[in-house]
């Protein structure tokens, strides 16, 4: 959600409970506009909150010209001062994939990593490996959910020839009947079914802007919600997977974007409840 919209963009997306105090959304404005500036970043944005225990992770993202590139992500617990948290790797995100339960919204906090041992005399016996922050696991859990769950309408963005992605600045938006198919919005992550893809399959795609997995071949199927609010003005998809992400597109306009309100945690039991 870009910080140049951002009381506009908040109100869009009230329904789904994201709910900002006049004083949080000015301390928010303002302070990216200087971690913009301070960082050198072509765009910021924020990318929403994880709600802990005793506090709240407010999360932004900075862009650079690469829209598809690596992003720079910062964390504040006030909303003024932001630190830079460290890119995610594929090491971190396997450490804190045993942890459950709720953050506890202080990023000094340990865990205690804990892993089953394999001997066949003790096979329930438990041993305890090296702690691990509480920033770490916010992290790999902000770097899955952007994987997972992070969409962007078809057309707003383009491929270049030579790989970089860029705003389209010929995108008028989706029209409305557009705007309630799946279809019509993509995953803004690396594509995994694209690649598997034969070449009929892929006589009809425009290599410009269909570059991207589309979401109508997510699993578990029904994943996603798709309501019509205020009359038709804007459509907002919600993800049953990740419970407190929210998307919203204005039709036949250029404005959309998602922010995450949640707690973090995933739900794992989504395949019984379709």
């Amino acid at each position: 959600m870009d910080a140049e919209t951002l009381p506009y963009a908040l109100d869009l997306v009230a329904g789904s409970g994201v709910c900002l105090s006049p004083e949080k959304r000015a301390a928010l404005r303002n302070s990216l506009q200087l971690v913009r500036r301070d960082y050198r970043f072509e765009q910021v944005r924020l990318w929403g909150r994880i709600q802990g225990i005793r506090g709240a992770y407010y999360i932004a993202e900075g862009l650079g010209p690469d829209r598809a590139g690596a992003r720079s992500r910062l964390y504040s617990l006030n909303c003024v001062d932001w630190s830079l948290l460290p890119p995610p790797t594929e090491e971190m995100v396997a450490t804190t994939s045993a942890l459950k339960g709720r953050f506890q919204g202080d990023p000094s906090y340990e865990y205690e990593h804990t892993e089953k041992k394999e001997e066949i005399e003790r096979p329930y016996e438990e041993e305890t490996g090296p702690l691990i922050k509480e920033e770490i696991r916010l992290v790999a859990t902000v770097d899955q959910i952007d994987k997972a769950v992070g969409i962007v309408p078809r057309g707003a963005y383009v491929k270049s020839p030579l790989g970089p992605v860029h705003e389209n600045r010929t995108f008028e938006g989706l029209s409305l009947t557009e705007a309630k198919k799946l279809s019509s919005y993509f995953h803004f992550t690396e594509p995994v079914n694209l690649k598997n893809k034969t070449l009929l399959e892929k006589a009809d795609l425009d290599p410009a802007i269909d570059f991207l997995d589309s979401l109508e071949h997510d699993i578990p199927k029904g994943s996603w919600s798709i309501q019509v609010e205020r009359g038709g003005r804007v459509v907002v998809l919600r993800s049953l997977l990740w419970p407190g992400l929210t998307f919203y597109h204005v039709p036949n306009t250029k404005q959309h974007g998602y922010i995450y309100f949640g707690s973090g945690e995933k739900n794992l039991d989504l395949p019984f409840m379709l």
